[in-house]
């Protein structure tokens, strides 16, 4: 019983340890320089670089890279945001003609409402309650196209937001992962100067 007892044990600890394995593989494998978020690209450098004492030696056509890839990044971003303030600056415009159409035929109806019964529209002449019918079904269309516009500019002015957050967070994480692979470079320069002066001390 007791011999079953540590078979057991041992069996699941092996499928264990298995299982961690396979997980910490699979997510080293998903890791790479060239491909994924700015994120993984750093966790890739990281893990991948050797390691001395405390410190990381990191290849410096690596920091090129991620250097080159951040760029890209910030790039995209700045040119998204670009687009973006086009299509508000769009938008913007479109709804201040909106606005514009829609109190002109205000104005139309309300002096229309003065005349007489008989109303004369895009040359036909009609009773007066069809021809409210119709101006109102104008102003009912543009105040449709109005909201709607509106609607798309607030979205637009959200994107906006959010993509100035993001190129916010994204400069932010570039300065500080760089200012930490340059205090890193420095230190272990330090580092292998003072192994090399003690290297000739000794000799």
């Amino acid at each position: 019983m007791k011999i079953f007892k540590t078979l057991l044990l041992t069996t699941l600890s092996v499928l264990f340890f298995s299982a961690s394995f396979s997980q910490n593989a699979n997510k080293e494998e998903k890791l790479s320089l060239n491909s994924g978020t700015i994120d993984n690209q750093f966790e890739y450098v990281i893990r991948r670089s050797n390691s001395w004492q405390e410190y990381k030696t990191v290849k410096k056509t690596w920091l090129y890279a991620l250097k080159s890839h951040t760029i890209d990044s910030l790039k995209a971003v700045h040119k998204n945001l670009n687009d973006t303030r086009a299509v508000v600056d769009t938008q913007a415009k479109e709804i201040e003609s909106l606005k514009l159409d829609l109190s002109n035929t205000k104005t139309s109806l309300d002096n229309t409402i003065v005349e007489k019964d008989n109303m004369k529209l895009f040359g036909m002449q009609m009773s007066k309650p069809n021809y409210s019918l119709i101006l109102w079904s104008i102003v009912g269309v543009l105040s449709a196209l109005l909201l709607f516009f509106i609607y798309k500019f607030k979205n637009s002015n959200t994107v906006t937001k959010q993509a100035k957050k993001t190129l916010a967070e994204t400069e932010e994480e570039f300065e500080e992962h760089r200012r930490t692979a340059l205090e890193r470079e420095q230190k272990v320069r330090r580092q292998l100067q003072d192994e090399i002066n003690k290297q000739k001390n000794n000799g």
